[in-house]
């Protein structure tokens, strides 16, 4: 069930702007990665979009569950 309540704008703000921060990290981190690891082991540009690929979902899922935890904490409405 949804929590009643008004729209609490500070914590929204908080919310989106580090779900903007901390995405940008982990989707950086997770490009860079893939890259990184390719070009260590020279596997080519396949292996290195299937690491790119992989790393991503994996930080989007991370990602997912940081601002699960952070509206958790910083509850948008109340």
């Amino acid at each position: 069930m949804a929590a009643s309540g008004r729209l609490n704008t500070k914590n929204l703000t908080t919310i989106v702007s580090v779900g903007i921060l901390v995405g940008t990290e982990v989707i950086g981190l997770a490009l860079a990665a893939g890259w990184g690891l390719a070009g260590i082991f020279q596997l080519g540009t396949a292996y290195e979009y299937a690491f790119m690929a992989i790393f991503t979902v994996l930080g989007m899922y991370a990602l997912y569950r940081f601002m699960q935890r952070a509206v958790k904490v910083e509850p948008i409405r109340g």
